[in-house]
């Protein structure tokens, strides 16, 4: 395929989820071969969505999308693994890339892993991975049909600073399209030439060449220079409506000369620049500790051994470790060692070796959104974690958390990754957990909200255990210890 040619070409498309209700209007953009295109946007401006609709898994309600050729492959790694393939064996997943199955899967499926840098066998069933291994699992999946543009929704999440690194490199060395959504400042600074930005207001798109800090400091300027603008036709406005009004009142000539004075306020009203509006982050908030009976003795969790995977193969080490109330501890460790099956079995009071105190309230905010049904509303949801639910308070903390009341209405399943993050996060404060267990409780969220919630966590009187790959993140909490499982 030629270089500089252009691939990619959206013609005014309008898509809605919902009849009336449009996420893009007439939106118009080209991507030429070779380009790497950061997706930037506010929560919900469809960002995963404009991924889905270049793969061909949604189609537009009008307008019209070009790929050249028509007939070209097309990669996408999603943010989450879809759960209908949990139960199969990563070999029986990567067949679902083909129509026939080509006789040389188990190679093409070796390369693909050399790529991402993964090291797990082809029999194991794809939930047996860990979060990032997953990770690395989508994206092999995205590579292995050798596609022509590449999606990437959210790359970063769950994967070690290794993990990303290698990723980075990989990207850095691509020679094809590739179209990328990420929180990640840095990640998208190191290889994008472009930025596709999405505004949830105006429903449009628009494009901008340059690195990603370039884009978003011109972005940055322009607001800037719009806001000033504005605060100049504002004064204008004042001046020539408060004339207006002195004038009228003096009669004869002069109430005609007020007249023109307020449609010159009309007009200047009419060419004030609709300022972009950025996502605003969530406001503080707390997630209220249990309340114990006074015979409680602050014991929360008891780690006499902890299970780990090593090549494979589990390996029980003895830990010895008491969590107390208001003590706050961070698992770690690389991709693979077992650190998200571990809270998923604590989270489940089963874990082999550890105790849970018998009256303690469990909170687990799981990366995969297990612990949420998708079929419920938003709304059944947070219901659902309170012994009396009230109305009231229920949609006082939805909008803590910017779920509004359409968005408490919604199943769960057509909320965006941030949303249903945010909801966890909701739910938690309405449950008043003893205990929280956080595996990578910042994935999927918009960078404005991740200090508001390290403040919450920060302050919360009870214990928790967490896993993080974000030290900027784990740097804004109190920690009191680290599990680091690959020295026990």
């Amino acid at each position: 395929m030629a270089n500089d040619q252009v691939i990619l070409r959206f013609d005014e498309v309008t898509y809605e989820h919902i009849e009336n209700k449009p996420l893009y209007e007439e939106a118009s953009f080209s991507v030429r071969t070779g380009k790497k295109i950061a997706l930037m946007g506010q929560n919900g401006a469809g960002k995963s969505t404009l991924l889905k609709l270049i793969a061909g898994e949604l189609k537009p309600k009008d307008g019209k999308i070009f790929l050249t050729p028509p007939d070209l492959k097309i990669g996408i790694a999603k943010q989450v693994m879809d759960p209908k393939y949990m139960d199969m064996t990563i070999r029986e997943y990567f067949a679902t890339a083909f129509d026939p199955v080509p006789y040389n899967l188990d190679g093409l499926i070796t390369d693909a892993f050399e790529a991402v840098d993964l090291h797990v066998d082809i029999e194991k069933n794809v939930r047996m991975l860990s979060g990032g291994q997953q990770a690395r699992l989508l994206l092999a999946y995205a590579l292995i049909t050798e596609p022509d543009i590449l999606l990437l929704d959210e790359p970063t999440n769950n994967l070690d600073q290794e993990g990303i690194a290698h990723l980075t490199g990989f990207l850095m060395m691509y020679e094809k399209t590739c179209l990328v959504i990420s929180h990640d400042a840095e990640f998208l600074n190191a290889f994008t030439d472009g930025v596709l930005y999405l505004d949830v207001f105006t429903r449009k798109i628009e494009q901008y060449n340059g690195t990603y800090h370039d884009v978003v400091e011109e972005i940055k300027n322009r607001i800037e220079r719009e806001q000033e603008q504005n605060a100049r036709a504002e004064k204008e406005i004042k001046r020539l409506k408060a004339q207006a009004e002195v004038f009228a009142h003096k009669g004869g000539k002069l109430r005609f000369v007020a007249k023109k004075m307020r449609m010159a306020a009309e007009e200047a009203e009419e060419n004030k620049v609709e300022v972009r509006k950025e996502d605003r982050a969530i406001n503080d908030f707390e997630i209220p500790a249990q309340e114990f009976d006074r015979e409680f003795n602050g014991k929360t969790v008891q780690i006499d051994t902890i299970t780990l995977l090593r090549k494979g193969k589990e390996i029980e080490r003895e830990v010895n470790m008491i969590i107390r109330k208001d003590e706050h501890v961070l698992v770690t460790g690389p991709n693979g060692i077992g650190k998200s099956t571990f809270l998923r079995a604590l989270a489940a009071n089963k874990a082999k070796g550890t105790k849970i105190s018998d009256q303690v309230i469990i909170g687990y905010y799981a990366q995969d959104f297990s612990t949420l049904d998708f079929n419920q509303t938003a709304y059944e949801s947070l219901a659902s974690v309170m012994k009396d639910p009230k109305d009231q308070v229920i949609r006082a903390v939805g909008a803590k958390f910017l779920l509004d009341g359409k968005a408490l209405a919604s199943d769960i399943r057509l909320l965006s990754e941030g949303q249903k993050g945010l909801l966890s996060f909701a739910r938690l404060v309405l449950l008043k957990p003893g205990l929280l267990i956080l595996d990578e409780p910042t994935n999927h969220i918009n960078f404005r909200h991740l200090p508001v919630i390290a403040k919450a966590l920060d302050e919360y009187k009870g214990a928790i255990v967490m896993v993080s790959h974000s030290p900027e993140f784990v740097a804004q909490m109190r920690i009191h210890e680290t599990l680091d499982l690959e020295k026990v």
